[in-house]
């Protein structure tokens, strides 16, 4: 299936149903007076976080979505039945922009998460609310109200927790493929990858992590050049970065070059990804003489001025790749521990502060 990660829609909610002017008239009863019912609200437009869903190409089919509108009120003081609810899924990671705002309206990241993106009409009043000691036949009902109509740009953010990026043909695909289930094609020409792919590593039965690999960058991407910035917004949600080098490039370009433009493009598009953890792998381990290999990685590092980890690998055979991985377990596990001591703390700095308040 395509991968789609933008999609335009149109939601509209219900309107309100109308309020009825209605008078009670029953046998012996000459001055039965107004019982006009209220109407029904509008539905409401929702939309629903689903995880088995993992594209959002079913709207470039379906593009307006309509809520049922309130039904009229009635006489006898009957309100009218409510509009029911329009309820669209969409995949997790979902992220909801209005475009007359380009505010974001929410960011649905779980499943069943649910967030409603136009409220219903309310319905109108019946005549029996405006009857009084003045006015005992009122015939006088309020309209049910507009429901909100607003067009909507839904932005697919794939929920990874490492990013992959690099240039094209540094080895990405080959990586996710070596480490994971995933199978990206694999080729001997730039831009193989056009959108972005997904994989779970799995270092043991309940410890594992999701790689993202997304289409490479080039120098000028943030102008439009190769594939562009488009798909580095699903980085904003990865906790590592893996910047993957190719340590032996064919048209004998400096890996150091490579590195500061991509770092270039990326603060470009987003500062913050620069200062998000990320290492370095140095792939095509292979393709360099074994006398070689340790000075041409010290080199790339030591221009670089690199401080944070770094592994010299070769997704192609698997050298060094499941060293990598266990790395970056290592890292999620110490984080983790990190927020569950600090949540500890949270709790016993709470209990304590009860307690010199039970004190006092």
């Amino acid at each position: 299936m395509k991968f789609v990660d933008e999609a335009l829609i149109h939601v509209h909610a219900g309107n309100g149903g109308n309020g009825c002017v209605s008078f009670r008239r029953e046998k012996f009863i000459p001055f039965g007076g107004p019982d006009g019912g209220d109407g029904g609200d509008g539905g409401s437009v929702w939309l629903l976080a689903d995880e088995n869903l993992n594209t959002l190409v079913d709207f470039r089919h379906q593009r307006v979505f309509r809520a049922q509108r309130g039904q009229n009120g009635m006489g006898r003081q009957m309100s009218g039945r409510g509009g029911e609810d329009c309820v669209i899924r969409v995949p997790v990671g979902t992220e909801v922009v209005g475009t007359e705002t380009a505010e974001s309206l929410g960011d649905l990241t779980a499943h069943g998460q649910r967030l409603r993106v136009a409220a219903g009409g309310e319905g109108g009043r019946g005549n029996v609310h405006f009857k009084s000691s003045v006015n005992r036949a009122p015939r006088r009902a309020t309209p049910g109200r507009e429901g909100d109509a607003r067009e909507l740009r839904l932005e697919l953010k794939l929920l990874a927790d490492v990013g992959l990026l690099g240039f094209p043909n540094a080895g990405k695909s080959t990586f996710i493929r070596a480490v994971s289930a995933a199978t990206p094609r694999v080729a001997d020409y730039p831009f193989t990858t056009l959108h972005p792919h997904l994989g779970v590593v799995r270092i043991e039965t309940d410890k594992s992590f999701v790689v993202a690999d997304i289409p490479g960058l080039i120098e000028g991407a943030a102008e439009g050049a190769g594939l562009g910035i488009q798909f580095l917004k699903h980085l904003s949600r990865t906790h590592l970065l893996l910047h993957v080098v190719d340590m032996a490039p064919q048209d004998d370009s400096d890996p150091v070059q490579q590195v500061r433009a991509i770092e270039a493009e990326l603060e470009h598009f987003d500062a913050r990804l620069l200062q998000r953890p990320r290492w370095l792998l140095l792939n095509k381990l292979d393709l360099v003489p074994h006398e070689q290999r340790a000075q041409r990685a010290a080199r790339i590092v030591a221009d670089l001025g690199w401080t944070a980890p770094w592994f010299a690998i070769s997704a192609a055979v698997r050298e060094g790749t499941w060293d990598a991985c266990l790395a970056v377990q290592r890292f999620f596990d110490a984080e983790r521990k990190a927020r569950e001591e600090a949540a500890a703390a949270a709790v016993d700095l709470r209990f304590a502060a009860h307690g010199d308040e039970a004190g006092a």
